[in-house]
């Protein structure tokens, strides 16, 4: 059961890192870094498709980002660039959330001893996705 709880975290995450992508794609003033942010998207959505789709073979469904929490992430892009819409600052929001990432990923990893490979697989590359990003991210700050 574990397994499959790591995964519905996984997809969650997934989802909630488009979203937070395609809050900030707007504000985003340079097409280097709406490309970035592009080839990002994608890599979430890899994952995303990757995990749903075990979900779905074992039964169950694909995670939507609840609307509350949507809510909150939207109203925090907007307030966060309210008086700073810089490249600077789109990236300083999406390294927080990566970092989020980052740390809620390992630490399921750290508890998960008894994981299946194949979501083991997913999880690490989960991390390791966020983890470039951030690294991506930080030319723009």
């Amino acid at each position: 059961m574990k397994d499959i709880e790591i995964l519905k975290e996984i997809n969650l995450n997934s989802k909630v890192g488009m979203e937070g992508i395609d809050y900030c794609m707007d504000k985003a003033e340079s097409t280097t870094l709406k490309s970035t942010l592009r080839k990002q998207k994608k890599e979430y959505e890899n994952i995303y498709d990757r995990t749903g789709n075990l979900l779905l073979s074992v039964g169950e469904d694909e995670q939507e980002v609840p609307p509350v929490q949507k809510a909150m992430s939207w109203i925090g892009v907007q307030m966060n660039t309210m008086t700073d819409k810089s490249d600077s600052k789109v990236a300083e929001i999406l390294i927080q959330g990566n970092n989020m990432g980052v740390v809620k990923g390992t630490k399921l990893l750290h508890d998960g001893d008894e994981l299946d490979s194949t979501v083991r697989s997913i999880l690490s590359d989960f991390i390791s996705l966020q983890q470039q990003n951030i690294d991506s991210l930080k030319k723009y700050l």
